[in-house]
């Protein structure tokens, strides 16, 4: 009775009952009991009849024992309480997850037939035939009537002589609206919440070397793009780089673009980024840095300081020691000591403004400068020509006890060879090599004050002492001391450095030959330079550079046939070219070529030389310039040669410029003594009004005055009588001309002693 009681208890009195009414049997097998009771499987044989008197009686529960009215015994509570074993907890678990995996498969089944019966609902509203809805659930027309009627969009099935399911089918139709309205709003709501571009995230993740292949691509365009393009075309190839704007990207572009020397664009580019709001930088500091850098790359001072007092402006741009060793190296390369002593200053004082600053950090930027600071003083000094802040420097890093390095002595030693002071520089390369090694810079300014001192040949014992160290000599430095021995005119031995030159160099050849070339012309000595420029045509072409240079030298001392023939020589390039492919390797003379021949054709007064390299520079492209060529014009015109005069006209017709007023006086001239008054007058008819007021009646009679010889008195009346015949009212640069005109003849007729009939005319 016991047993049936629990039984009842724990699994309800159905579990228990025998449906045929007569006996039944049941195992009992309680995970209750088989941990701690012996009671884990029980045989219990019981009369239905007595099932029924149990289930009517009261069961009595105290506290520890559970009471029938047979006398079974006494079971205590701890045997009813639920303790199972870790592997009843492991069955369990693995009933709920069957249990889900079963919930999921029939969800999966659930969606995959309401999109079915949503496709097939729509064929059926588009033909409008309802017995075809769905093949498993159709019927006989013997057992269902069809009914042209609709709800909600649903086909209805309508049963004889009952409308049970009508209703049934109606109610079922309405959920499979419902669920279909809430998963076109769920659909709709993740559409809002979609970026504008849907396929950003199907697209594969850009790699670092894209990226980087992207910011070299935008910075190229920004560089060959026009810099005054608008803000808003600015902003569209900003964005159709296609990158993601941080700190490392801006940083990046600000990069190539400094390499590159485009300044201007640094500054655009950073002035782009104070306009968007949507640009957060984390580290700004960098990212001014980094212009700070390209700005001194392009030795842009004045720009570099200003963007510098912007970074003071705000607590996550402060300058940093970075910042500060950028604007104090573009400082000192500049020579402005005043404002790199005034950034020194800033470094070791508070910030004038106040920063809020977070309450845990303590914002103190002061810093001391440090041994790159103190060299770009001394960069300062080099300029300066200041051999005090020199040993002012050295002061400094005295009282701080710090050793000056082999750059700092280096930089000591170049401000007093700029200074003069050469017993000082070998002072300093002693004391220096007392303490560490002397490095290439170190030897290049030592070579320098031999060569200022004219000590050749310690020069290069100093060169064979430093390569007997093992120290590799830079470019600068046997270059130096390839000048040097040109400058004394052993020219030899200075073609036998261009090998170790070769080693080294990043420059081109052409421009050492030049600068050797340069060398010997500074000592006069014409020879040498004229062998080493024959000399480099073994190894490379000479350039237009080296060309000018030697035509300037051959012009200077004398060498007129020589410069001619050279000059001959760059024309005939300019005529055998037919294709660019042919004028690729080939040099042609430019407007400063054109000037060196005029000017010394002039000063030799070679006026069919002249003459010729006149014209060609027309047919070159290169036009009349006054500051240059308005004098040698004027001087051929007074030695009877007035074709330049004629094609500068022409050449100024041409290109719709107003001819200066020298020009149109001497135009005039020329036309008079011609005797042609009308094209004469045309020179100054057609002059602009605006300008009119050089041609006063003082202006033509001192005209007048100088051409009395040249002009004679017909030739004036003539042009009296076409200046009254053609004059107007408002014509102020011909009444200027009658007036001059008509008193400089009553002026020479009163020295004559007789008046003019034609002037009473006129």
């Amino acid at each position: 009775m016991v047993a049936i009681i629990l039984t009842e208890a724990l699994f309800g009195a159905s579990s228990c009952t025998d449906f045929n009414g007569v006996f039944g049997s049941i195992y009992l097998r309680c995970p209750c009991f088989s941990s701690r009771s012996s009671l884990s499987v029980t045989p219990i044989l019981v009369n239905s009849l007595e099932k029924k008197r149990v289930n009517k009686k009261k069961r009595i529960m105290g506290s520890g024992i559970v009471s029938c009215g047979l006398d079974y015994g006494i079971i205590d509570k701890e045997d009813l309480e639920f303790k199972p074993s870790f592997y009843e907890y492991l069955k369990a678990m693995e009933s709920v997850k069957e249990k889900k995996q079963r919930d999921s498969v029939s969800r999966k089944k659930s969606e995959e037939k309401d999109n079915l019966d949503s496709v097939k609902r729509k064929k059926v509203e588009e033909k409008g035939k309802f017995g075809n809805y769905e093949k498993d659930k159709c019927v006989k027309s013997s057992d269902f009537v069809k009914v042209n009627e609709k709800y909600e969009g649903v086909g209805v099935v309508k049963e004889k002589g009952s409308g049970g399911k009508l209703e049934f089918r109606k109610v079922k139709n309405q959920k499979e609206l419902s669920i279909s309205k809430e998963r076109h709003v769920d659909e709709m709501e993740r559409e809002a919440f979609k970026s504008m571009d849907g396929d950003a995230y199907d697209k594969p993740r850009v790699t670092k070397a894209e990226m980087e292949e992207r910011i070299q691509k935008l910075a190229k365009c920004l560089n060959g793009g026009d810099i005054d393009m608008p803000e808003w075309m600015f902003s569209q190839m900003m964005r159709s780089a296609q990158i993601k704007f941080s700190d490392h990207s801006i940083v990046r572009v600000i990069q190539i673009l400094g390499r590159l020397g485009n300044w201007r664009r640094v500054l655009q580019v950073i002035e782009w980024l104070r306009s968007r709001e949507r640009f957060k930088s984390h580290k700004l500091r960098y990212v001014y840095t980094a212009a700070l850098d390209a700005l001194g790359k392009a030795r842009r001072p004045v720009e570099a300081l200003n963007l510098f007092h912007a970074m003071q402006e705000h607590i996550s741009s402060y300058p940093d020691i970075v910042a500060y060793r950028c604007i104090a190296v573009t400082l000192g390369q500049a020579g402005h000591m005043k404002e790199l002593f005034d950034v020194i200053d800033t470094m070791r004082s508070p910030p004038k403004k106040k920063f809020k600053a977070n309450i845990i950090e303590k914002f103190d930027p002061r810093l001391e400068p440090d041994v790159v600071v103190y060299n770009a003083v001394l960069n300062a000094c080099v300029c300066r020509k200041s051999w005090e802040g020199a040993f002012w420097v050295l002061q400094q890093l005295k009282l701080r006890d710090q050793q000056p390095s082999i750059t700092t002595y280096g930089l000591v030693m170049e401000v007093m060879l700029e200074c003069g002071k050469y017993n000082l520089v070998h002072d300093f390369f002693k004391k220096m090599q007392k303490s560490c090694v002397p490095n290439a810079l170190t030897y290049k300014v030592l070579v320098n004050t031999l060569w200022k001192e004219g000590k050749t040949d310690e020069a290069l014992m100093a060169v064979e002492d430093m390569e007997g160290r093992g120290i590799v000599g830079t470019a600068s430095l046997y270059y130096d001391l390839a000048r040097c021995l040109c400058n004394a005119g052993r020219c030899e031995e200075a073609l036998m450095q261009m090998g170790k030159i070769c080693k080294v160099a990043t420059k081109p050849l052409v421009v050492t030959y030049t600068g050797l070339i340069q060398a010997c012309l500074d000592s006069g000595d014409i020879q040498s330079g004229a062998y080493i420029f024959n000399h480099m045509h073994q190894f490379c072409s000479p350039n237009l550079i080296t060309y000018n240079v030697m035509l300037k030298a051959y012009l200077d001392n004398g060498m007129f046939e020589e410069a001619k023939e050279m000059f001959y020589k760059l024309l005939d390039n300019g005529n055998s070219v037919s294709s660019k492919l042919d004028g690729k390797d080939k040099v042609f003379p430019d407007v400063y070529t054109f000037n060196l021949m005029l000017d010394a054709c002039a000063a030799g007064k070679k006026w069919d030389d002249l003459k010729f390299a006149y014209s060609h520079m027309l047919k070159s492209g290169y036009h009349f310039n006054a500051k240059r060529h308005i004098q040698i014009i004027l001087d051929s015109c007074r030695a009877g040669k007035v074709e330049l005069l004629e094609a500068s006209w022409k050449d100024l017709a041409r290109a719709d410029r107003v001819p200066p007023v020298p020009l149109v006086k001497e135009m005039f001239r020329v036309q008079l003594e011609r005797g042609n008054i009308a094209a004469a007058l045309a020179c100054v008819t057609d002059y602009p009004s605006a300008e009119s007021q050089a041609f006063s009646v003082k202006f033509w009679m001192k005209f007048f005055v100088e051409n009395s010889d040249r002009l004679s008195d017909g030739t004036l009346f003539s042009l009296l009588q076409e200046v009254n015949r053609v004059a107007k009212n408002d014509s102020r640069i011909l009444n200027n001309l009658m007036a001059s005109c008509k008193e400089f003849l009553r002026t020479r007729s009163t020295k004559l002693d007789r008046v003019p009939s034609e002037i009473a005319l006129v």
